[in-house]
């Protein structure tokens, strides 16, 4: 393996929960005299050198061209997307822009500048949809058959980047599964039952939970492991083939009741739980995990993090976040 395709590493979606910790990530396994760049819409905290920011808009062709030559990446993360399941629903047509259209436009320009950087796209297991019906961990053979219109948007560039692979360019695709950690929005279960256990230590909640539909079963990693797997595929990437496809993910489904469980016994009080209508959506996918054997088997990839230190990362970042 080589650390030569992160002298140049461009992230976009940067500064969202993901790209925070593939920044950390780069800073403490890319080679002296690299650089990392970030891509956002947002204003950025982060002032660390070796990261410098660019405000790039993905809907705006012109301005990923100009960003794309002026960075001239030896490497690219493409995280950025809207992700948000409802508001895929309400405005298909913004998600279609973003996710699609948006990654057309990078890989274009990527192309003209940049024609010999490793790209990684970041899909999603959601693509799968419908073939999680088979009840097993499915691997990247798997049909897509999405069933909601950011899973569909986020097929289509899947797809997408496997047909610019045929151009010759060293395009990889990764799906990940469901990842969670510290810094998580709160809009997401296990950061959404964790806020509320710290809300409740801290007096600022009544001692019940309020939760949605805990029947459905999910594949959960920490998200330092799901970056790390982004770092190796780069750094394997002459071991890859163009257009190659790589689950992340542990291969344990795991209940969300059962995760509610495993939170409320780290907190030392006694709290209920109540079931909140508006939070209850019955599951299209009652059963979602995957396997990751290939990308085992290939690059030596692990998960490394536990699962309860997951939880506990988790739950400790909100008792230091919420505050009276």
């Amino acid at each position: 393996m080589s650390d030569d395709a992160l002298q140049r590493l461009l992230i976009t979606g940067a500064n969202g929960f993901v790209g925070s910790y593939l920044i950390e990530a780069f800073l403490d396994q890319s080679p002296p005299g690299s650089d990392c760049i970030g891509w956002g819409l947002e204003s950025f905290g982060d002032r660390r050198d070796r990261v410098s920011w660019q405000r790039v808009d993905l809907r705006d062709a012109e301005s990923v061209d100009k960003a794309v030559l002026e960075a001239r990446p030896t490497a690219v993360v493409h995280l950025a997307a809207i992700s948000h399941v409802p508001t895929s629903f309400k405005n298909p047509e913004l998600v279609w822009d973003v996710n699609l259209l948006g990654t057309l436009r990078l890989l274009r320009a990527l192309e003209s500048h940049a024609p010999d950087a490793v790209v990684v796209i970041v899909s999603t297991s959601e693509a799968y949809g419908r073939s999680f019906a088979a009840g097993k961990g499915l691997d990247e053979n798997a049909i897509l058959a999405p069933r909601n219109p950011y899973a569909a948007s986020k097929s289509a560039a899947d797809l997408l980047a496997g047909q610019y692979s045929e151009t010759g360019m060293k395009v990889i695709r990764m799906r990940p599964f469901n990842h969670i950690g510290p810094r998580q929005s709160a809009d997401f279960v296990v950061s959404a039952f964790a806020s509320q256990i710290a809300r409740i230590e801290k007096g600022l909640q009544e001692p019940v939970l309020n939760v949605g539909n805990l029947e459905a079963k999910r594949d959960f990693l920490h998200v330092k492991d799901v970056v790390g797997a982004y770092i190796e595929v780069i750094k394997g990437a002459d071991l890859i083939e163009p257009g190659e496809i790589f689950n992340v993910c542990s291969g344990t489904p795991r209940a969300i009741e059962d995760i509610l469980r495993d939170l409320l016994a780290m907190s030392s009080l006694a709290i209920s739980v109540q079931h909140d209508d508006s939070r209850m959506r019955p599951s299209d996918t009652p059963l979602a995990f995957g396997s990751a054997e290939r990308l085992k088997s290939r690059l030596g990839w692990r998960p490394e993090i536990s699962w309860e230190k997951t939880l506990l990362d988790t739950l400790e970042y909100w008792r230091r976040a919420v505050t009276a």
